[in-house]
Order: C-alpha cells, then structure tokens, then sequence
C-alpha cells in the first residue's frame, strides 16, 4: 500500500471514530435525559410543606380543572369580590364570617361548615358564595366551596360556568382522586367542588363510609382550609340532614318577612342538641331605597 493510501486509511478511521464518539455522546444524553425527566404529580398527592394548603387542582387556564370567574358579573348581582371597594353586603359577610373562623379550628371538624335554609329560595346558595368569597380574602385561610344540592345545584350558575364531575362521582367511584373533580379559580384562595352527577341515591351515598373518610381528609389534611357545603333545604329533602350529622358548624339561612317561625322552629328541631348552630336573617329590609342586607345570629 502506498504511503498515500495509508494516510487516507488513518484518517478515513479517525473521521470514523470521532462519528462513533458522537453518536455515543447523543445517546447517552437522550437516555440520561429520559431518565432524569421529572413525573408530573398531583399537587393534591404531595405532601404539604409549612403551612399546608390544599392545592388539588391545576393552574393552567385551558384545563378543565380551572374556571376563570367574570367578578364584575358577580359585583352585579351583590356577591362580593376582591376587586370589590368597602361596601355594605362585604361589611355584613365580615361580621358574619369572623365568630365562623374563630371556632373553625378550635375543634375537630369545626372547619366543616354546611350553609343551608327551610325552604328554597331564601338565599342558602347566595350567602354560601358571598361566605366563601369574603373568607377567600383572609390572610391565613382558604376556602373550599362543594355544591352539594343534588336536585338543584346553584354554584356553578352563580359563578358561570358549565357542571362537571364532581361530589356524587367520587362517592360513585368513578374518580378515586379529588384532585380531578377539584376547581381551581382566578380568585387565588377560592377552589371549588361541584356536586356532579345527579343519582337517586344521594342521601345514601352522603351517608356511605366514603364519604366520611372524604371529610376527614379534606377536614384534617390542611390546617388552613376552611370547607363549606352548599345543602339542599333541610325541610325538603334528606340529604342536608344527613350532611349534618358530620358537620362542625351549621349556618341556616333565614328569610326575613317570608320564613315563618314554625318552619324556624321545625327546621332547628332537625338536629340534635350538640349542633353548633347559626342563623343568617336574609334580605333584611333597612332602608326606604329597598336594598337588602343580612344579619348574623349565634
């Protein structure tokens, strides 16, 4: 073989392994990089750091997992807002919440709190907005709000959007992660739960084993979380009643000038005597201008 063509044999090999090399390198970094890439986790399913919070939900707008609420619309219809000024309606809701947190954790179960009236119509779903908006503004706590009036569910009209999977579909079985039901919004410290597929047996399944442990993680999990139930009117159906027999406090909405004492007296005598139990006197009207606000009672 010629001198030249050896030199061209050297560096024809040379050229060949430097390829080889490469090719070795660009593996290895696919593979390193397959292996080192991070599994997406739930945030509900990680454990809480300081202070824990409840964040079984995601935070990209286009999911399903995420409703963008128009607060203007609800500063229409009276419900209070964060971008809400100092006004009466969030004034009420401000005394109305404070004796509510102030016990909320002083017991077990305290931070359970069920929103319901007698009859339909006298504002239970309105007040269980305008409670978890008012208390989605406090510096130490948030607010988890489950619509759980089967028959006729008002929280997502209210807020405005489309029912979901929610409440009943875990208590089905058909999720096993409260995490896919769980809402979040762009009210920062506001999650939502919907009430999900309606079923001829809610008051069982309120009843059942799991949803018992499902109150006691979303009740125990989080010291900062406050969970409030959206009922059905106690003298209407079964299911509020069952509902409160696991709650650690209990608001019943009353309308002023519409809510007879009888049905007062009937719907108090649906629980037992340890209930922790509050009134909301509703649409009070205070001045000739025929605008309405609520009181609190204990």
């Amino acid at each position: 073989m010629s001198i030249i063509e050896r030199v061209i044999s050297k560096l024809e090999k040379e050229v060949g392994n430097k390829a080889a090399k490469a090719s070795g390198r660009s593996k290895s970094r696919i593979k390193s990089d397959k292996e080192q890439k991070p599994v997406a986790v739930p945030e509900f399913d990680r454990k809480p750091d300081n202070g824990p919070v409840l964040n079984a939900h995601l935070t990209d707008s286009t999911n399903t997992n995420y409703i963008d609420i128009d607060l203007d619309r609800l500063n229409h219809l009276g419900i209070v807002t964060p971008i809400q000024g100092k006004t009466q309606i969030a004034e009420q809701f401000r005394i109305i919440k404070r004796p509510l947190l102030t016990k909320a954790f002083a017991k077990k179960n305290n931070n359970l709190i069920m929103i319901s009236s007698a009859l339909q119509g006298e504002g239970k779903s309105f007040c269980s907005v305008n409670l978890a908006m008012s208390i989605a503004s406090e510096m130490d706590h948030r607010v988890l709000l489950i619509d759980t009036d089967v028959a006729r569910p008002s929280i997502p009209n209210l807020l405005g959007f489309q029912t979901q999977a929610g409440l009943m579909d875990i208590l089905l079985g058909e999720t096993n992660d409260v995490s896919d039901v769980l809402i979040k919004t762009n009210v920062e410290k506001l999650s939502l739960i919907t009430v999900g597929t309606a079923h001829s047996h809610a008051t069982e399944l309120l009843a059942s084993q799991t949803m018992a442990l499902l109150l006691e993680e979303l009740a125990q999990r989080y010291n900062d979380r406050i969970v409030i139930f959206d009922a059905p009117p106690i003298l209407l159906t079964s299911e509020a009643r069952v509902l409160a027999e696991r709650m650690g406090q209990i608001v019943l909405v009353v309308e002023a000038e519409r809510t007879t004492q009888q049905a007062v007296n009937h719907m108090i005598s649906q629980f037992n005597s340890r209930a922790n139990i509050n009134l909301i006197y509703n649409k009070v009207r205070t001045f000739a201008s025929g605008e309405y606000y609520g009181y609190y009672y204990s």
